[in-house]
């Protein structure tokens, strides 16, 4: 079983320390944009859909509220803990697992992956597997969306391996990139009223938008759109990150 990263103390303030993304003009692109391809593919009702890591429900709460049937799968008893206690939560299925192996009853007309939850799968062979697992596991002409950020190495000057992304008084955040093996580590440090300080560090492998696609063609899937964002603003190479959809092929 691999490592629970995101444990008990991570999962207790982990919906506080992102507020933004629970922001109607994040989030509602992007029930949006999941909920209408649920529609387009399902046979009956609002579709049916598989979340990968679906944490404390951020996104298959609202997109249950749509009439999508929601199942989610995340490593994190923690995690799903939150969600279970927040309305709605308790009628949503999960199953704890790792989500590149977990497979669980019945298929479904999408997956998802939001906020660079694929890139939690630290080796190329888990994201490969991960693809392979939800190919397995949807309707044909299901879809399979992942939304992440483009690899920014082309803003690191040469020889640096950190970058800043967020900086505030009581957050200080650094991403730490190994080229040579394609994982970053992001490290937070976040400050007290009193002066105390916790440090949470977890690894990640960054991936790239080609890379993804040859993954979904060793699955038997095919892209078949990419945007730059929920709100389908066309994808460039100023991009910083993408929203890319895969189909499996009608039977």
């Amino acid at each position: 079983m691999p490592k629970v990263w995101f444990d008990e103390q991570v999962a207790a303030g982990y919906d506080e320390h992102s507020p933004e993304m629970f922001d109607p003009a994040v989030l509602g692109p992007t029930v949006d944009f999941l909920a209408d391809l649920a529609g387009r593919a399902g046979l009956a009702g609002g579709g049916s859909a598989l979340e990968l890591g679906i944490g404390t429900g951020r996104v298959a709460l609202p997109l249950s509220r749509r009439g999508v049937r929601v199942h989610g799968i995340d490593l994190s008893a923690p995690m799903v803990e939150r969600l279970r206690a927040k309305p709605g939560g308790a009628a949503i299925d999960v199953t704890v697992g790792d989500f590149a192996t977990t497979t669980v009853d019945g298929t479904f007309d999408l997956a998802y992956l939001v906020f660079n939850t694929i890139t939690n799968l630290t080796t190329q062979d888990e994201q490969v597997a991960c693809f392979r697992n939800v190919a397995a596991q949807l309707e044909p002409g299901g879809v399979f969306v992942i939304e992440v950020g483009v690899p920014i190495l082309q803003r690191l000057p040469p020889g640096e391996v950190f970058r800043t992304f967020h900086h505030d008084a009581r957050h200080l955040g650094f991403d730490e990139y190994d080229v040579a093996t394609q994982l970053m580590y992001s490290h937070h440090y976040r400050f007290g009223e009193n002066g105390t300080y916790e440090r949470f560090s977890v690894p990640f492998r960054y991936v790239w938008p080609a890379e993804l696609d040859l993954m979904a063609r060793l699955a038997g899937m095919r892209l078949r759109e990419r945007w730059a964002d929920w709100s389908r603003a066309p994808f460039t190479s100023e991009s910083r990150s993408h929203v890319s959809v895969w189909e499996l092929p009608p039977a």
